[in-house]
């Protein structure tokens, strides 16, 4: 099985476009929040199932603020993160996660990648950001995560050329 986990298009479409074309096929589409709006045309070009979550910027969205998703042997923690402080620092999101039996957090909102597996009880994902990326070279980033047949998680974090 074959997931996109992108994050922080804040309205924009171009890029989203370009991951959407370049990433299929797969199975399912992850948005970590911040889409101001184009929940609806991401839900109708992924063409897949979709979880959104909403972020700080999507004030009339109806998108839950948090999601519990199961992929094979992954329990995954989906929120945009603000909520959770994870600004200052993702201790926070990960007892959120623990507490809710999740070995994975997945998080946007800093609009920076991270795949961060040092823990041995839970991986850390921010997809980082379409639209407005903020780490060093500026650009847009996701994730794709492929669970093999044994439901193993397997991540690979892209970019987008500008």
């Amino acid at each position: 099985m074959k997931i996109l986990i992108v994050s922080d298009n804040h309205g924009q479409s171009k890029e989203l476009y370009a991951v959407l074309k370049k990433t299929r096929p797969f199975d399912y589409l992850i948005h970590l929040g911040d889409t101001e709006g184009t929940d609806r045309m991401i839900r109708r070009e992924a063409k897949t199932p979709v979880t959104i979550v909403r972020g700080n910027n999507d004030f009339f969205s109806d998108a839950e603020k948090e999601a519990v998703l199961t992929f094979g042997n992954c329990r995954i923690f989906a929120v945009h993160g603000h909520t959770y402080g994870v600004s200052m620092g993702t201790g926070r999101l990960m007892e959120e996660a623990k507490k809710r039996g999740c070995n994975v957090a997945m998080f946007g909102h800093t609009h920076r990648p991270c795949l961060d597996q040092s823990d041995p009880e839970i991986t850390l994902i921010n997809p980082g950001s379409l639209s407005y990326p903020r780490q060093e070279g500026r650009r847009p980033s996701y994730i794709v995560m492929s669970i093999d047949r044994y439901g193993e998680a397997h991540y690979t974090l892209n970019y987008l050329e500008r």
